[in-house]
């Protein structure tokens, strides 16, 4: 017969505190665009507009923060959401992140 080792609970010192997966995903997230030198900026404006809905004004908004600044945070919201944009982003060859909202974990 094997014998089975179980480890002492007791002689763990590091306490580890996660928080569970439901507030994760209720939790903002963000969806960052970030520079690249391949896209052009007329590309961009369109990109944000098909994918996001944005009007003219929003799109070239965001793709001057992203030209000018390197990035632009171009949605928050629930988890699952921001990870369809990033994946539909990056399906248009746009750098896109997804981040968690400091603004929201406090």
């Amino acid at each position: 017969m094997a014998r089975i080792s179980v480890p002492d609970p007791s002689s763990h010192t590091r306490t580890e505190t996660r928080a569970s997966p439901e507030l994760q995903l209720e939790a903002a997230w963000r969806v960052v665009v970030l520079n690249d030198p391949v896209n052009l900026m007329s590309y961009v404006v369109m990109v944000f507009k098909k994918v996001l809905g944005f009007d003219e004004t929003r799109a070239r908004k965001h793709m001057l923060e992203v030209h000018e600044q390197g990035r632009s945070v171009v949605w928050t919201g629930l988890r699952e959401t921001a990870e369809a944009h990033v994946f539909t982003l990056q399906q248009w060859h746009l750098t896109a992140v997804l981040e968690p909202d400091e603004k929201q974990a406090r």
